[in-house]
């Protein structure tokens, strides 16, 4: 395992044991609301500082992206960047749903080259280096062989912050309802993207997400043999906020079905990337 990857598993299983702690004592935590339907809570932030603490004990010039802001705009000019999302599907983990995750990835001169996808509740460890495959666990991972796009199980995830994209969303799950074998909707983008590069899915998209949602997930994708972008299958995912991925056949039937509804989404607008 390349050595940036060890650290980066190190610090999702330190992140992994301060979630599953907390998940026995759910009652006891201390919630704050980021916005309508955004909630954060102490489990997040202590997990995101472990994640943090970790990296940085080994790699002290490297910068940081992660979702509750821990360490930003320090080491502005490194090459590598962390973009970390310490427990991705926090909803499901304030109810007690068991369907979250723990994701690292790192960037080197603007490419993606170490993925962390780590399930706590599962014990389950998606990782990726760039040209080396992707791995759950020690099991090497590949995107799903359907071919078509009717016969496929399909992951996607609601835009639910402020419902400004919400019309589209619905004509988006609706077209596709009708030519797939079936929609999912888990709660946790990066736990989904892994599961693409599994193969328990055979695609996914999704509208309104941030870097730290699908850095590691993609890098697991390409690395299984599959294809991410955008909704027009462009390169922009990882900043743009869509993100359609799949093996290469099922990913150029989803673009040919979603990219129509790509003008009528706004702006999207990422403060923190």
């Amino acid at each position: 395992m390349h050595p940036m990857l060890t650290t980066a598993v190190k610090a999702a299983r330190r992140a992994g044991g301060i979630i599953n702690r907390g998940a026995r004592d759910l009652d006891r935590l201390v919630v704050t609301a980021k916005g309508p339907k955004d909630f954060v809570s102490e489990i997040d932030r202590a997990a995101e500082a472990a994640i943090v603490d970790t990296l940085r004990a080994t790699y002290p010039d490297h910068a940081i992206l992660a979702e509750e802001g821990t360490a930003e705009g320090a080491n502005a000019a490194s090459e590598h960047l962390w973009i970390i999302d310490p427990l991705d599907g926090t909803t499901n983990f304030l109810h007690g749903l068991p369907q979250y995750c723990v994701s690292i990835a790192l960037q080197h001169k603007g490419q993606l080259t170490q993925a962390v996808i780590y399930d706590p509740v599962r014990n389950d460890l998606f990782t990726a280096t760039r040209g080396r495959g992707a791995f759950l666990n020690d099991h090497r991972l590949r995107v799903s062989r359907r071919q078509h796009l009717k016969d496929c199980l399909v992951g996607t995830g609601f835009p639910f912050r402020d419902g400004a994209d919400l019309e589209t969303y619905l004509a988006m799950m609706r077209t596709m309802m009708q030519q797939t074998a079936g929609l999912r909707r888990p709660g946790s983008a990066a736990l989904d993207l892994a599961y693409v590069a599994a193969g328990y899915y055979d695609a996914f998209w999704e509208i309104g997400l941030n870097p730290w949602d699908v850095a590691a997930g993609s890098l697991l994708i390409t690395e299984a043999g599959g294809l991410v972008g955008d909704l027009a299958g462009e390169s922009g995912y990882l900043r743009g906020g869509q993100i359609v991925a799949a093996n290469p056949r099922i990913f150029a039937q989803m673009v040919k079905v979603l990219a129509p509804f790509q003008t009528s989404l706004g702006a999207v607008v990422d403060s923190k990337a």
